[in-house]
């Protein structure tokens, strides 16, 4: 069961994701979690380093969807601008927003990686599902109320996996 919680892959930030290693693994398109992932849960709009590295993705031909378990007006707010698909309100960890920006961007769950901050909705959804799951470290130390409280659960389990010797990287979230 521990091990459902457990990604692929742990990078420092989403700019740490290259096209031309993606491609090397087959990879052809990116379901990206929204807030602390790609911009701080406040910020209501992309970084100029944002925009670059989703244009270069766009550039090598990377197709990419926000998933996110926020509401409509705020992943909408944050994505109509860059024209970058998304789904609101996706129930993460539940897989079915995961399969539904997959199938709409035509792409098999191996052509597939999920990116997100959070073990228990991002990586617990996505190993679920069946995708190939990237952690990276949140953009910002602070977080909106719920996931707090997923913080502290989170906690226990990386505790829990690097004491049975799981975790293959250094730093701690």
């Amino acid at each position: 069961m521990l091990k459902q919680f457990l990604p692929n892959e742990y990078l420092k930030s989403i700019f740490h994701l290259q096209p031309e290693k993606l491609k090397d693994q087959g990879i052809k398109g990116i379901i990206t979690d929204l807030d602390n992932t790609l911009v701080e849960w406040d910020r209501p709009n992309a970084t100029p380093r944002l925009v670059d590295w989703l244009e270069e993705m766009k550039r090598n031909n990377m197709k990419i969807t926000i998933v996110s378990n926020n509401n409509q007006s705020r992943v909408k707010a944050f994505s109509e601008p860059l024209s970058i698909p998304f789904i609101h309100k996706a129930r993460k960890p539940l897989g079915s927003g995961f399969r539904k920006a997959a199938k709409e961007m035509g792409l098999s769950r191996e052509e597939t990686v999920i990116v997100g901050d959070q073990l228990l909705t991002d990586i617990f959804g996505g190993n679920r599902a069946g995708f190939y799951t990237i952690l990276v470290v949140p953009v910002a130390q602070s977080d909106g109320f719920f996931t707090r409280f997923n913080r502290m659960i989170e906690r226990k389990i990386m505790a829990s996996l690097k004491r049975k010797g799981l975790i293959q990287w250094e730093e701690e979230m």
